[in-house]
């Protein structure tokens, strides 16, 4: 696949993401329609059973199976309606929430891993159907935007998510999360429903039947489509890299309670560790925010810029979360945090960015498919490890600073990966095209 011309170097302003609200309807209810939180299955994870292991246990069973399922994902949103794949995956995931409610005790927190197991299938179905629609209904130079403001509007979810869902399980119990998660799966149904776009992948095709997810020619189609690309292969494996996302989830439960939990009048040693964690996951989702409105801003729509936007996530990741393992107080590891995931949200919304613009629209379900997959794997992997080395007594702050340090692997391997692309770009140039 040759190159695709870079877009203008202009910056993404503010007013361009009130322009595609205001102008774009179907993208408008699709960014509606992204107002779930999951915090509190965590805090309810760690309170029943008292352990980081258990956790962990319940995130390795909410991503990694979309590394698995991931393939069949990908041929199923290649081959039908992704407006259809995303309805039925929100209808799915307000039941499982709502079953979630049956979960009383220490004897009946078992039901909590089928029920997530079922949870993160739909999720490993509705993630690569929302991320191949979005070309489908915004103009290429509104790509970026349009990921930006989807980040944007997750980071929020996630702010306000956390601090609110902290409160309500604090003092109203975590019942009420629940039955307030599983209406807003419900008002993204209706939501998506509305949504009105051709999809023409879908279109001429034969009715898709059980059968033809054990055929496997389409992942092998999908398979050498990505290699003949070598861009679009390294931009594929970008998000995998994140291996601070696992381990995150488990740090932020566990230091919310040992090192930073609120201590306000009034507020008993539980619901102070409840709130301390719940200000760290809302200082994720404020580096997440401001991570990509910053980053957009400066690389604009240059496919260049966004690559070298990554590299520089990567460093960040790695500066905040050291940063988390030396904080004195839960401030000091808050700022921490956002520095973090300011990083690692431009990482998520750049890759995923030069993904949609370089991917036809045929592939583009197996294509975030395998992104996701890979992502969800190194997710699960990170979070099982550091729950464990936490219950073998190793110190959450070292465990914070290893995450960091990890980082450092997959930017040089990225900062390498650039380097070669800008040899074989002047390479590739009239003038110099005569002395290689």
């Amino acid at each position: 696949m040759e190159p695709q011309p870079e877009h203008e170097a202009s910056s993404v302003s503010l007013s361009a993401y009130a322009r595609l609200l205001r102008q774009n309807r179907n993208f408008r209810r699709l960014w509606m329609a992204q107002i779930v939180s999951s915090l509190a299955i965590y805090s309810l994870l760690l309170q029943l059973t008292g352990r980081a292991s258990s956790v962990a246990l319940a995130l390795v069973l909410q991503v990694l199976p979309q590394t698995f399922v991931g393939p069949a994902a990908g041929v199923v949103n290649d081959r039908v309606r992704r407006k259809h794949v995303m309805i039925t995956a929100d209808l799915v995931r307000m039941a499982v929430v709502l079953a979630m409610l049956l979960v009383r005790s220490r004897s009946t927190v078992w039901l909590v891993y089928p029920l997530l197991l079922l949870e993160t299938i739909m999720a490993a179905f509705f993630e690569p159907a929302r991320n191949s629609v979005i070309p489908n209904i915004t103009a290429r130079e509104d790509v970026i935007v349009a990921n930006t403001l989807a980040s944007s509007t997750w980071s929020v979810n996630l702010m306000i998510g956390a601090a609110l869902g902290g409160l309500v399980a604090a003092f109203l119990g975590r019942d009420a999360v629940f039955v307030l998660n599983a209406i807003s799966f419900l008002l993204s149904a209706l939501l998506i429903r509305g949504m009105r776009f051709e999809e023409p992948h879908a279109e001429g095709g034969h009715a898709l039947q059980a059968r033809d997810l054990l055929d496997f020619s389409p992942i092998v189609e999908g398979v050498r489509y990505v290699r003949r690309d070598a861009r679009l292969f390294a931009t594929i494996l970008v998000k995998a890299g994140l291996l601070v996302i696992g381990p995150s989830w488990v740090l932020f439960t566990v230091m919310g309670q040992r090192y930073f939990p609120v201590r306000w009048q009034g507020i008993d040693a539980q619901r102070g560790a409840m709130l301390g964690m719940s200000l760290l996951m809302a200082s994720r989702g404020l580096g997440a925010l401001l991570g990509p409105l910053l980053f957009a801003s400066i690389a604009g729509h240059r496919e260049s810029r966004l690559r070298m936007g990554i590299l520089f996530g990567f460093l960040a990741d790695t500066a905040g979360y050291v940063g988390l393992s030396l904080a004195p107080n839960v401030w000091a590891a808050s700022v921490s945090v956002v520095l973090a995931h300011c990083g690692g949200s431009a990482i998520w919304v750049f890759s995923t960015t030069l993904l949609q613009l370089n991917t036809d629209d045929r592939f583009r379900g197996r294509v975030f498919a395998a992104d996701l997959g890979l992502s969800m794997f190194t997710i699960a992997i990170g979070a099982y490890l550091a729950g464990a080395f936490l219950d073998w007594g190793v110190s959450a702050r070292i465990v914070s600073a290893a995450a960091g340090a990890s980082m450092l692997l997959p930017a040089a391997a990225w900062a390498w990966a650039l380097r070669l692309w800008k040899r074989e770009t002047i390479a590739m140039r009239p003038e110099t095209a005569g002395r290689v």
